[in-house]
């Protein structure tokens, strides 16, 4: 698997962006201002609990079933652990049933393709809003995108089996031996003779998509400016308000009720929390002092987050660190 060279992608881009501020999406809807290096550190999470998985997956691969003979084991006299470990396997079957009718590893195997596909595949899908002219935020080499068959101003993704097909082809194959499995009584039956064509053909499919992956991710251009802009006409810092009135003793429902209210009246005015005057801001909470203003930038959000694991400068360095010394 080509997994640790996309972990260590990840971790160079979200180690050039920890002060990108973008903003934060709940219901594709801005939510709160994030570090673009905290963004990107989440899908390394993702990579390598993906890495995990097939380590783990590794430990039940490697097993060797020979002497377990059709079903009842052998009445010659060989030595099953001199024979596992000449062909270089790990242990041996425990039981000789298990060892005809297992074909545990495989599914293993395909749901964790599976599993892998599908966070490629949500990673290009939000890419594919982020390059988007109503965003913005990134912008793709020539060598990964393609052109339109009669709109010369396209310059159209192309994920090369990164996408939800190839992520839905994998769970299909996950399905289809789960399947063909789950009515086969002990021990052997020719059914089982179709484990291999779903396990080659997702080995094909998921080796050059990690590829690719990776040769995207290495030519992505990253538009700070647009992503900072973007958090700075919204009212994503609204939580920032209702946490400063929080911090002045106001009770946070109380709080959320006030900042609510200051929204509507800032849509209605188009207005930002932050264009607003002290005095409009006062008469809705007379404990806001000119002080709020720094709070309520997105750069000043995001550096506050400072919890364990949080989108704070600080602590999106430590996930790099970690990450890194990880990867060493």
């Amino acid at each position: 698997m080509k997994l640790p060279q996309s972990k260590k992608t990840l971790v160079s881009l979200a180690e050039q962006n920890v002060t990108t501020i973008m903003p934060g999406y709940t219901h594709l809807q801005h939510a709160q201002p994030i570090s673009y290096g905290h963004y990107l550190m989440a899908y390394y999470q993702m990579l390598k609990r993906d890495k995990e998985r097939f380590e783990f997956n590794q430990v039940h691969t490697d097993v060797s079933p020979l002497g377990a003979a059709a079903l009842a084991g052998t009445t010659f006299p060989i030595d099953r652990q001199f024979t596992a470990n000449e062909l270089g396997f790990a242990s041996v079957y425990a039981n000789s049933l298990d060892a005809v009718s297992d074909r545990d590893f495989a599914l293993e195997f395909l749901s964790n393709s599976a599993i892998l596909m599908m966070h490629l595949s949500r990673f290009c899908e939000e890419l594919s809003m982020w390059v988007s002219h109503e965003f913005q935020y990134l912008e793709l080499s020539d060598a990964y995108t393609t052109g339109s068959s009669i709109m010369p101003q396209k310059k159209k993704p192309g994920y090369g089996g990164t996408d939800s097909r190839k992520e839905w082809s994998r769970l299909r194959a996950f399905n289809g031996l789960t399947s063909t499995m789950k009515s086969l009584p002990l021990a052997y039956n020719k059914d089982l003779q179709e484990d291999k064509e779903g396990v080659f053909d997702t080995v094909k499919t998921v080796l050059p998509a990690l590829k690719v992956f990776n040769g995207m991710l290495q030519t992505v251009h990253v538009n700070k400016e647009r992503m900072q802009q973007a958090t700075e006409n919204d009212f994503s810092n609204a939580t920032e308000l209702a946490d400063y009135l929080a911090a002045k003793g106001v009770p946070f429902r109380e709080a959320h009720g006030i900042v609510g209210q200051l929204v509507l009246k800032g849509i209605q005015t188009h207005q930002n929390l932050q264009d607003m005057s002290l005095e409009t801001l006062q008469q809705a909470a007379p404990q806001i002092e000119a002080d709020v203003y720094h709070d309520l930038q997105s750069d000043v959000a995001v550096e506050r987050r400072h919890s364990e694991g949080g989108t704070g400068f600080d602590q999106v360095k430590a996930q790099i660190a970690a990450a890194k010394e990880a990867l060493s």
